[in-house]
């Protein structure tokens, strides 16, 4: 099954043990206005396109707002703004830092990299994350999953890598 972003934002909230009012928070940290109607249509969990096809027209459908890539990377840069303050702008720096998903294929690469910004983690806890979920990943795998889109080790990061994280951050921050 793929992950799609209102999943990857579900997950997230679930994982971390954010409230509704933080949600609003961190998405005004990162840019966008968003009232707690709108956060909790962001938090339905999409149909999949098989409902579509078949032709069922379920009144709930149209209750989902879908999260698109800059709306999720938005959400990203406000939870590392929430957790860790606001950085002061250094002279010629840009005031909000520049989208980095370039593609549907990079959501998982740039959610593990924000993440690890966010928490402050290390390789090594996001190893130890990984290996709660049962996942065993090398020092040398995770960098090359952390890599920027266009490195010569970049990896992209698949569903398994990202559901796994997320399912680990939940194993060790709601305990």
């Amino acid at each position: 099954m793929v992950m799609d972003n209102n999943d990857i934002l579900i997950r997230l909230r679930y994982a971390l043990d954010i409230k509704n009012t933080d949600m609003v928070k961190i998405f005004n940290l990162g840019g966008i206005e968003a009232s707690k109607e709108e956060v909790l249509k962001m938090l339905i969990k999409s149909k999949d396109s098989y409902y579509d096809e078949a032709g069922n027209d379920d009144p709930e459908e149209e209750e989902n707002i879908k999260v698109d890539n800059y709306t999720l990377e938005s959400f990203l840069n406000g939870l590392i703004v929430f957790k860790r303050g606001k950085q002061e702008t250094k002279p010629g720096q840009p005031e909000r830092p520049a989208i980095t998903i370039k593609n549907n294929g990079s959501v998982n690469n740039v959610l593990l990299k924000k993440l690890k910004i966010a928490l402050s983690l290390t390789s090594e806890d996001m190893i130890e994350i990984l290996d709660d979920a049962g996942v065993v990943i090398s020092k040398g795998e995770l960098g090359a999953l952390l890599r920027k889109e266009g490195h010569k080790n970049y990896k992209a990061c698949g569903d398994r890598y990202a559901r796994n994280f997320l399912k680990g951050l939940a194993l060790s921050y709601r305990e």
